[in-house]
């Protein structure tokens, strides 16, 4: 392969536009409607082939009802998915069916997410046997080789859910989302449910079987740790819209909104009794039912002006594949949060006399 080709831009596996879904709220004797809970709103990004797009935000923010929306799991109420250059959004549903081959998802709870009724077996085949991947005795050893892909032996498909670890759980449902090939898959908070150590182990199996296949990811995480480690970029929601998006690296090196700013200073540090060098951000969020004709961070943002409380600021290019939705995205050297308090002279005298008891049992 030349030079030229390996630095080529890969063609896009999924275009997002628009996206928007709203959730109706009724209320009263007749069940009137009241008004609309935006949960996502005119968000647009686009993932190419073997790529990761990470989506990061707090709880509530819309993050899953993307992901979901993106696989017509929710209708979207507006906006345009196209996956390989077909529109997702309008396809009726026999061919939407067959358009579900090319874009699985992992739920968060695997055990939730798997049938307990089923084996194993019968998990795996139903996606190979219901698309016409494989049939008979061919469709069972493609379950034996996708069992042996994600870590576990051949023998475990006879077995049920309720046998295995919710790692183990968590490799069944990678490899029935794998047992198509698809050519996208949207991770929905994948290991927020497992041990760390697990977590660790599926992380890298999931970087392996994008290598191997070349899938693209939408990986849905509130945890920064992972993301930093499996996103090759990152796209940040608040209050059901993209505030900014950029490069993994770019992201966490140089922040250019406030409320990304403050999700990674609030992060927790790998260093028992290390405190954050700042406070997160006071105030709360304006509600999704009205979110208010500014910028829905400025009732916590620290560089809030009149401006941003009046006018919503757009997705504006601050460099290669980044964009950033902020009236000061210039001014972040000002973007200071109050700081953390001091640490107590307890806790600190407790870290020392257990930084000497590690010292002594490795002298001993």
């Amino acid at each position: 392969m030349t030079d030229a080709a390996a630095t080529a831009p890969r063609p896009n596996v999924l275009e997002v536009a628009g996206l928007t879904k709203h959730f109706p709220v009724g209320g009263g004797l007749f069940g009137r409607k009241k008004g609309v809970v935006q949960a996502v709103s005119d968000v647009s990004f686009a993932v190419a082939a073997g790529e990761t797009l990470a989506i990061v935000g707090e709880s509530g923010c819309g993050k899953s009802t993307t992901g979901r929306a993106l696989l017509r799991l929710l209708e979207p109420s507006a906006g345009s998915v196209r996956l390989d250059g077909e529109e997702v959004t309008d396809l009726p549903p026999h061919r939407l069916q067959a358009l579900r081959r090319n874009m699985q998802m992992v739920f968060q709870d695997p055990f939730g997410s798997l049938n307990p009724r089923m084996t194993v077996r019968e998990t795996l085949m139903e996606p190979l046997l219901l698309h016409g991947v494989a049939h008979g005795d061919q469709a069972r050893q493609v379950t034996a080789r996708l069992l042996e892909t994600v870590g576990l032996a051949a023998h475990h498909a006879d077995r049920y859910p309720h046998e295995f670890s919710g790692g183990q759980r968590q490799r069944i449902c990678i490899a029935r989302a794998i047992a198509t090939r698809p050519r996208l898959i949207v991770c929905d908070e994948p290991v927020s449910a497992l041990d760390v150590s697990v977590q660790a182990q599926i992380v890298n199996l999931l970087q392996d079987l994008q290598r191997e296949f070349g899938m693209a990811y939408v990986f849905i995480s509130h945890d920064l740790s992972v993301v930093r480690h499996i996103a090759d970029r990152v796209a940040v929601m608040y209050l059901g819209r993209i505030v900014e998006e950029a490069p993994s690296a770019t992201l966490f090196a140089d922040p250019r909104h406030p409320y990304t700013r403050a999700l990674i200073e609030a992060a927790p540090r790998p260093v028992p009794g290390l405190r954050t060098a700042t406070e997160p951000p006071e105030g709360e969020a304006p509600s999704a039912l009205d979110p208010g004709p500014g910028c829905a961070f400025a009732p916590r943002c620290p560089l809030a002006t009149d401006l941003c409380r009046t006018t919503r600021p757009e997705l504006q290019a601050t460099g290669p594949q980044a964009r950033v939705a902020c009236h000061h995205a210039e001014t972040r050297a000002e973007m200071v949060f109050p700081p953390a308090p001091a640490q107590s002279p307890q806790l600190t005298a407790r870290l020392a006399i257990m930084a000497r008891a590690r010292a002594a049992q490795s002298a001993a």
